[in-house]
């Protein structure tokens, strides 16, 4: 597993961080796209097709013209370089199929996942 930080995330010594927002634990899961022997996953689009295939997965279900854009739950990116999917634990809570289906999804294929939380930006001074 690989040791990374980010602006709003963190994660040390293999542990997820939890970080208390507004009475909430916000965590996600990140699948990396690289498998556990070190390869770049092919192809490329990979983390925008499994994304387009969870939008919609969304708070309030499904709506006109949702699937054209990524549910918040469900999110692409690029940490380091490398192509990742964000999930968002409150995926697993409103629609556990398809938590199942992304996990499945990470797994199936032999790519690495990491446990993190959403750490806020500390206040900025007056």
């Amino acid at each position: 597993m690989r040791f990374w930080t980010s602006k709003s995330y963190i994660r040390c010594n293999n542990v997820a961080v939890q970080h208390q927002t507004s009475h909430k634990v916000i965590k996600e899961v990140f699948i990396q796209g690289i498998t556990h022997d070190g390869k770049t996953f092919r192809p490329s689009d990979w983390a925008d097709r499994l994304c387009g295939v969870m939008s919609p997965f969304r708070p309030g279900g499904p709506q006109p013209g949702s699937h054209l854009t990524y549910s918040p739950w469900c999110i692409p990116t690029m940490i380091n370089g490398l192509r990742c999917v964000v999930v968002n634990a409150e995926l697993r809570e409103v629609e556990s199929m398809a938590w199942d289906f992304a996990i499945s999804f990470a797994k199936d294929n032999n790519l690495q996942m990491a446990e993190a939380c959403l750490i806020p930006d500390p206040p900025t001074s007056p």
